[in-house]
């Protein structure tokens, strides 16, 4: 299925975990999903992740496919083979965390590893039809994930249920402890974005079921956040991997991003972190009117594979998720389908540091709505 790049016997305990192809395991190869890595050194010493699932008593079985260098949204791999979407086969699997969110999908791991930079989790999992959590920026370890250095990538867990989010969280991140059923409905902001009209009704069709407390708001930086967010990642990319357009090994789409990305200056750098503190500030400040923000996870429905080969004409996809990964809150996608059987996702932010609260939200809603 395209989904496995490397079979690994780590571990013999009853959780199967799959690990995201850019996360260290000692003594394999960390390639990332690209052939320029392929005669790379293996791993030295595990990622800090890695070590926590193995002391939790999990079997790590795999590692899994991703978009080359983490660096697009499709999950469409020409190297490795590009992860089937499981139930929705002619479907992009989304990026960058495809394979992750796929093995999931597939029933082949009880929980898997993918990263977030501006939506690699939380994207997946619309398309794959699982959910996916993207914890507060630095609440789960980094070291031993590539790229080394990241000011807005985290670490987080694919599951099919809130309830195993929650059980991969208490496994990679020790301080996290899952929260108790909410007691009475949460109050909910619906930020108003633009996404295509089946998405919104999807989405309101489903609240309407588990009848929470709803008003709409608008985030003036949201717009900016995204773009602010592009530059961040354009910078470090091309400070991580640039290099390796010199190899003439990368894929079309992923070297002509990161030679796009190579313009971006200082400059734009620092003008993207006033954005950041901005941006930041303006949800802190509605988060305490509100116990969470709710919007869809992608602004359409995932396009086909055979439509998806130019990453760049659907950089549009990440609209809604990026900002986020810009404010560093945590956020989980809910998967949803419409009424034609196609995969939406409910996208949950709340406060900074409060993911045991967000995935007791996300608990809350999955059960009224049912």
């Amino acid at each position: 299925m395209n989904i496995i790049v490397q079979e690994v016997q780590k571990g013999a305990g009853t959780l199967k975990v799959m690990v995201k192809d850019s996360i260290d395991i000692q003594g394999m190869q960390t390639m990332a999903g690209s052939k320029a890595l392929m005669h790379s050194q293996p791993a030295s010493t595990n990622a800090e992740v890695v070590n926590r699932i193995l002391a939790a008593d999990c079997q790590i079985t795999a590692k899994t496919n991703l978009h080359e260098l983490a660096f697009g949204i499709t999950g469409i791999n020409h190297t490795f083979g590009t992860a089937l979407n499981p139930k929705y086969p002619e479907l992009i699997p989304g990026g960058s965390s495809s394979g992750s969110a796929a093995a999931v999908a597939a029933g082949l791991a009880d929980f898997t590893l993918g990263t977030d930079t501006g939506g690699s989790i939380r994207m997946p999992a619309a398309c794959c039809g699982v959910f996916g959590l993207k914890p507060t920026f630095g609440r789960v370890s980094r070291q031993g994930v590539h790229p080394a250095s990241s000011s807005l990538d985290c670490v987080g867990p694919f599951a099919n249920s809130v309830e195993m989010i929650e059980s991969a969280m208490q496994i990679i991140d020790p301080t996290f402890h899952a929260q108790a059923e909410l007691a009475q409905a949460p109050k909910l902001a619906w930020l108003n974005v633009v996404a295509d009209s089946d998405i919104i009704e999807t989405i309101q069709h489903y609240l309407t079921k588990a009848n929470p407390t709803t008003s709409a708001v608008t985030l003036e930086g949201f717009e900016a956040a995204f773009d602010a967010g592009m530059q961040i990642i354009n910078y470090e990319n091309w400070q991580a991997y640039g290099e390796l357009t010199q190899t003439d090994l990368l894929g079309a789409d992923v070297n002509g991003r990161l030679l796009k990305a190579a313009d971006t200056t200082l400059a734009q750098v620092k003008q993207a972190e006033q954005v950041k503190a901005d941006f930041t500030a303006e949800i802190d400040a509605l988060l305490t009117q509100y116990d969470a923000l709710i919007l869809p996870t992608l602004p359409q429905l995932p396009p086909k594979v055979a439509d998806a080969e130019n990453t760049v004409a659907f950089l549009n996809l990440t609209g809604l998720v990026r900002p986020f990964n810009l404010s560093g809150h945590p956020a989980i996608s809910v998967p949803l389908e419409t009424e034609q059987g196609l995969p939406v996702g409910l996208q949950i932010v709340a406060k900074r540091n409060a993911d045991e609260y967000l995935c007791a939200i996300a608990k809350y809603i999955v059960k009224a709505a049912q």
